[in-house]
């Protein structure tokens, strides 16, 4: 794909002016009160994973209404003390998959929560183990439009909660010092991530690339892609349902909530990508609220972005921060 977007020296100033809707914070404090009713731990059981490196739990915690989440949690075997935690969001279409998929958060040595998204793990990796339990709401196939013609019945507004959730969890675990925890994510997992740094406080860190739900509304008017896609070819059908889909949208915009983040911020975004198309990461990045942000630019690449380079990026820059 070529250059599609804008050049790069208008990314790098591209700040929109994105109204936000008035009850924006007071929406998700009672969402997130309703949440906090419930104690954060479920069940934390030791998992048999064949590996000797690493130690592992199979956690449930209780996310969007005290809804059972499911998640791996995992630490470096023989590790003494309380580590610094890296809590991880996933793209999407996939579940949590086997634990031994993801170890280099652990193997970094940090304490690793990876955090399942509620009814999805069926588009690619080893599935989910999560239910979404909601009633049906209308939207089309995917839960990109699930629940889209009402902010409260919104699937995003339920995956926001399990994420911000996920922090208190990571932070309740055994084996883990609370004032150092970071959120990392790529595509959906970045827009969780992001929206989960601004919603819960005293958040250490947040590493994102190609964020997800960010700039909504220029998204679905550049890019076909999915999920995005998934929103366009809704409105194909539904014509007159446009301004509650986009009503509903601003209640998960990634800037919304980078106006809020006070964490220090690394991120990544290809300039080919979209998926996720390089305005709409740069347009939450230049809202970011706190100065600590460093962007990597990757001219020639798609929604993979920096891939293997960039993680070891985010290593060096998370060492840098959590000690």
């Amino acid at each position: 794909m070529p250059l599609f977007d804008l050049p790069l020296a208008e990314l790098q100033q591209y700040a929109p002016d994105v109204p936000e809707p008035d009850d924006f914070d007071a929406f998700w404090a009672a969402t997130l009160k309703q949440a906090d009713a419930t104690p954060v731990l479920i069940d934390v059981a030791p998992a048999d994973t064949g590996l000797s490196l690493v130690d592992t739990w199979d956690v449930t915690f209780a996310g969007y209404e005290g809804q059972p989440v499911r998640g791996w949690f995992t630490r470096p075997r023989g590790a003494t003390g309380d580590l610094p935690a890296v809590v991880e969001y996933l793209g999407y279409g996939r579940g949590r998959g086997l634990p031994h998929e993801r170890l280099t958060w652990a193997a970094a040595g940090y304490a690793h929560l990876l955090m399942d998204s509620r009814g999805q793990g069926d588009l690619y990796g080893s599935g989910g183990a999560t239910p979404d339990p909601a009633p049906a709401a209308p939207g089309g196939p995917g839960v990109a439009t699930r629940g889209i013609l009402t902010p409260h019945d919104y699937y995003y507004r339920r995956l926001i909660t399990d994420a911000a959730r996920a922090i208190t969890a990571a932070r309740a675990l055994p084996g883990v010092d609370p004032a150092r925890v970071a959120a990392v994510g790529n595509s959906q997992g970045g827009g969780l991530a992001l929206a989960a740094a601004g919603l819960v406080p005293d958040l250490a860190a947040l590493m994102i690339s190609a964020p997800f739900l960010c700039h909504i509304q220029r998204a679905i008017d550049l890019t076909d892609a999915d999920p995005y896609g998934e929103i366009v070819r809704y409105l194909a059908v539904n014509r007159e349902a446009e301004p509650a889909v986009r009503r509903t949208l601003a209640y998960v915009d990634g800037i919304h909530f980078a106006r809020r983040a006070t964490a220090p911020l690394h991120t990544g975004v290809g300039l080919r990508d979209t998926i996720c198309p390089p305005s709409t990461v740069f347009a939450a990045y230049n809202h970011y609220a706190a100065p600590d942000r460093t962007i990597h630019v990757y001219p020639f690449n798609h929604h993979e972005g920096g891939d293997s380079l960039h993680t070891t990026r985010q290593l060096t820059w998370l060492a840098d921060r959590l000690g």
